[in-house]
């Protein structure tokens, strides 16, 4: 039973943080350019990219057990990753109570729950996250600054 609910987290962890980064990674496109072929073309980039990505490390933590590990190796594991022509496009991952597991450019985000945090429209971006992984997976439009800007 141990080993089901172990396991059964871990797919829970993947489902809900990878969907949710699909979602969030997505955000640049929007900000940039509304044109609807180039949002299109970059959230099939994000799927392709949060796919291929939840896969890799869902082999790589099957077995691994404690919590601690399983965190360092994502961490480990997203930090270099870019994608998109400018290189904009990055992971980063929450848990289902809006508690940040890694970030890949923001690593001072890591740890923190931004359950209550809100883009500059007023919506609450992680809590929205949240609830699209629990539905396995969409897109979410906010804000966020993009890394290196203001």
């Amino acid at each position: 039973m141990q080993k089901h609910c172990k396991k059964e987290n871990l797919r829970m962890l993947l489902a809900a943080l990878f969907l949710g980064v699909a979602i969030l990674i997505t955000s640049a496109a929007f900000a940039r350019d509304r044109n609807k072929e180039y949002i299109d073309c970059n959230k099939e980039a994000a799927v392709s990219a949060v796919h291929t990505a939840a896969v890799g490390l869902g082999e790589i933590l099957k077995d691994v057990r404690r919590e601690s590990w399983r965190v360092d190796i994502i961490r480990s594991f997203i930090a270099p990753i870019r994608f998109y022509k400018d290189k904009s496009g990055y992971f980063y991952v929450y848990n289902y109570k809006c508690l940040n597991i890694a970030h890949a450019t923001q690593k001072n985000l890591e740890g923190q729950n931004l359950y209550n945090y809100r883009d500059t429209k007023g919506k609450f971006v992680i809590r929205e996250l949240s609830a699209m992984a629990k539905k396995r997976g969409g897109f979410v439009e906010y804000y966020w600054v993009k890394p290196g800007h203001k």
